[in-house]
């Protein structure tokens, strides 16, 4: 078996797209999904399953959960060891890392968007664009920041799901076996 992190983008935000952490628990172990666990309501998962890839875990809980609240979730698998890289080359200096979100990709940008959104600034604000993840820092907190995750996906035309340092760390700490 191997163990998936599962990142559910743009559910249980503002009321929308409600997914019960419980309920999605035992629809996944019905799924045969084992050991699942969930880290707060934004829609974590720490899974292990007998599926070989990334992509299939994340299409067989997409179907899952479409099936069962009759709506369409994005979904993001990644190994420990996936996740743990894009943490760890985060380019931020530690104090700035530990106020940083980490907005990964569900595909590579494309190379001339990322040149044209690299040109944009706001102070107190800094990015860096990788083929996996945006790295975000702002000094002014994110519910303030004009760089958010819609941002980014309007400008790359690409969909993210941002997860900030502490979650990040707690998703890498529940997922050490």
């Amino acid at each position: 078996m191997k163990q998936y992190i599962v990142l559910l983008r743009g559910i249980n935000v503002g009321g929308q797209k409600k997914v019960p952490m419980a309920n999605l628990r035992k629809m996944l172990t019905e799924a045969d999904f084992e050991e699942v666990r969930t880290y707060i309501q934004s829609g974590n998962v720490i899974l292990k399953t007998n599926l070989n890839d990334s992509k299939s875990v994340s299409a067989k809980v997409a179907h899952v959960i479409k099936n069962h609240f009759g709506f369409e979730v994005e979904v993001l698998s990644k190994t420990r060891e996936e996740l743990e890289e894009i943490f760890n080359n985060c380019p931020f200096p530690q104090e700035q890392k530990e106020k940083s979100y980490f907005m990964m990709l569900f595909a590579e940008p494309n190379k001339e968007l990322v040149l044209e959104v690299s040109k944009i600034s706001f102070p107190n604000e800094a990015f860096i664009i990788k083929s996996e993840c945006i790295y975000l820092y702002s000094g002014i907190g994110y519910g303030k920041s004009k760089l958010n995750n819609n941002f980014f996906e309007r400008k790359l035309k690409i969909s993210a799901t941002a997860r900030n340092y502490n979650t990040m760390q707690k998703l890498l700490s529940l997922s050490a076996d």
